[in-house]
C-alpha cells in the first residue's frame, strides 16, 4: 500500500494558519511525523489561499523536500499552481489530478505528456459525478487510454474512482468498491487511489467506519490510499489486511509491525 499523508492541507484550521504564517518549524514537524509513520508522498494543498496559491504551495514543497526525503503529492485543481509547484520539485512528484473536465484535462495533458511523474485520473467529466461502477470505468478508461498514448507508464497513472458518503446514498460504497475489482481486471499494472475518508461523512464512528472500508477496499486491489497515516488503527488495519491478501511474504511487514508496537491502540 503506498500511502499518501493528507496532514499538510489548507482546508485543516491548524494547518491553515501555519501556511498562513509560513510556520517553518510547525509544517517540517508534520512532515516528519507522517514520513515516520509511513507515508510514501507527502501531500501538500493550499487551495484556500485564492491568488496566492501558487506561492504557498512552492513553499510548502521547497520545506517539505528540505527536510523529507519524500516526494511530494501536489494537491490543486488548477494547473496553472501545479505547474508552477513541478518547477521547485526535486525528483518525481505526485501530481493531483487530472480529470477529463475539459478545461483541466487540456491544460494538464501537455503537462505530464512523456513526463516522469505521478498523476492521479480523477473520475470527473463535465457531465458531473459518477454514480455507478459502469459511469466510472467510462471516464477512467478515457482518461487512462489517453494518458498511455501521450507516453505516460501504466506505472505512473493511480486512477481515483471517487470515494462518495455512504449516507447519500447506499450503493455508493458498493459502486466504489466494484470499480476498483474492474480496473485491476481490466487494466493490470494501473494503480488505484482515494480519499478514502470521505465515504464516512456524516455518520457516526467515522474512523471506525473508514477502517473497515479500507480492508474492504484492500481486498478489492486498492493499492494507495491518501490518509492520516498517523492514525495507528488504520495503519494496523492495512498491515492486517494486506498481510492476509497474500501481500507480505512470510508475514515480515504483520511481524515487524508487532515488534515495534504499531498494533497498540
Amino acid at each position: 500500500m503506498q500511502i499518501v499523508g493528507e496532514l499538510i492541507n489548507a482546508s485543516r484550521k491548524k494547518i491553515r494558519n501555519e501556511i498562513k504564517e509560513k510556520n517553518y518549524d510547525a509544517i517540517v514537524q508534520v512532515a516528519r511525523d507522517q514520513h515516520e509513520h509511513g507515508a510514501d508522498f507527502i501531500d501538500v494543498n493550499a487551495g484556500i489561499f485564492v491568488g496566492q496559491e501558487a506561492d504557498y504551495v512552492k513553499w510548502l514543497v521547497q520545506t517539505v523536500q528540505e527536510n523529507v526525503d519524500t516526494p511530494c503529492c501536489i494537491d490543486t485543481p488548477d494547473p496553472a499552481v501545479l505547474e508552477e509547484a513541478v518547477k521547485v520539485h526535486k525528483g518525481t512528484p505526485m501530481l493531483n489530478s487530472i480529470s477529463l473536465e475539459k478545461d483541466r484535462y487540456e491544460k494538464m495533458l501537455p503537462m505530464v505528456s512523456g513526463k516522469d511523474m505521478r498523476v492521479i485520473a480523477l473520475c470527473m467529466s463535465d457531465e458531473g459525478m459518477p454514480y455507478t461502477k459502469d459511469d466510472r470505468m467510462k471516464i477512467a478508461s478515457k482518461l487512462i487510454n489517453n494518458l498511455v498514448q501521450k507516453n505516460v507508464p501504466l506505472d505512473n497513472i493511480y486512477v481515483d474512482p471517487l470515494v462518495q458518503p455512504i449516507g447519500s446514498g447506499d450503493r455508493f460504497g458498493v459502486e466504489f468498491l466494484n470499480t476498483i475489482e474492474a480496473l485491476n481486471r481490466e487494466f493490470e499494472g494501473v494503480h488505484t487511489i482515494c480519499g478514502l475518508s470521505n465515504i464516512s461523512y456524516g455518520i457516526p464512528k467515522r474512523k471506525f467506519a473508514n477502517q473497515t472500508f479500507m480492508i474492504m477496499a484492500i481486498t478489492k486491489g486498492l493499492d494507495s490510499a491518501i490518509l492520516n497515516p498517523l492514525d495507528k488503527r488504520m495503519m494496523a488495519s492495512i498491515t492486517a489486511a494486506e498481510t492476509l491478501m497474500g501481500k507480505d511474504p512470510f508475514c515480515e511487514k504483520y511481524v515487524t509491525a508487532y515488534r515495534e508496537s504499531a498494533f497498540e491502540f
